[in-house]
């Protein structure tokens, strides 16, 4: 059963590479077999993450890329294809959030967070399936997406609602570019424990927060290795428009 989530010798493209879930992803994904082009606009830290997946045995190579910059995109694109060949899988991990009650919200605030988190997983899935597309030989997009694009919390307006356009995004390309061979899902995790995070979840409104989740703890990261490998892989291959919750349960918690 485990060679149904075999990567051996595809090529995935990670956005958001340099840190948090994108680099753990990253390292899942390079025991899987693939090999890796790692893109972020951190150049430094996209370093390490390169290092970390090596120094296990992986293959990854490292392209600065602004993923909400069409010209970036394109070029990160075209050096992946010039390192290993076409991509075959995307994961669209690249995001970022402003904690503020909507009132207090900027222009900038909210294009910055909506440019990369929905624009960004547009122009990469585009760029993406036009390769693919061409090639004849499909391919799979994996959108990192989020439970605050099917719930809401308070002060994270724009971020909840690029989520939802992601959710959204993901089943409109996955109608279109069914006839291609290109599958698209998202996976939406719940509150899981990074480096980025773990800060808040040692105050007091983060342990409450964790009180609301069912199974009263935060998640792992490793916990999205499965849905990740099951998307990317061959063991989905009847899966798409679809979007996996990995959230303890917090979806289905009671008002």
């Amino acid at each position: 059963m485990t060679g149904l989530f075999d990567l051996t010798g595809r090529h995935v493209l990670v956005t958001g590479a340099s840190s948090g879930l994108g680099r753990h992803f990253a390292g899942t994904l390079a025991r899987a077999g693939a090999r890796l082009t790692l893109g972020a606009r951190r150049a430094e830290a996209l370093a390490e993450t390169v290092g970390t997946v090596e120094a296990a045995g992986g293959e990854a190579y490292a392209v600065v890329m602004d993923v909400t910059d069409a010209a970036s995109v394109t070029a990160a694109f075209e050096a992946a294809e010039a390192r290993f060949g076409p991509v075959q899988v995307v994961v669209n991990n690249a995001g970022v959030a402003v904690s503020k009650p909507a009132l207090e919200l900027t222009e900038p605030d909210w294009d910055g967070v909506v440019d990369t988190n929905l624009k960004g997983v547009w122009l990469v899935a585009q760029a993406a399936a036009k390769r693919m597309a061409a090639s004849g030989t499909g391919g799979s997009i994996v959108n990192i997406a989020s439970i605050l694009g099917l719930r809401v919390a308070g002060g994270v307006a724009p971020y909840a609602a690029s989520k939802a356009a992601v959710v959204q995004l993901t089943k409109a390309l996955a109608l279109e570019w069914a006839r291609h061979g290109i599958r698209v899902n998202a996976l939406a995790p719940g509150y899981v424990e990074t480096e980025l995070n773990d800060a808040f979840f040692a105050s007091e409104p983060g342990k409450a927060l964790i009180k609301r989740v069912p199974q009263r703890r935060l998640g792992k990261a490793a916990e999205l290795d499965g849905p990740l490998l099951l998307l990317a892989s061959e063991a989905g291959s009847y899966m798409t428009g679809s979007v996996l919750a990995v959230d303890g349960g917090h979806l289905v918690s009671g008002l």
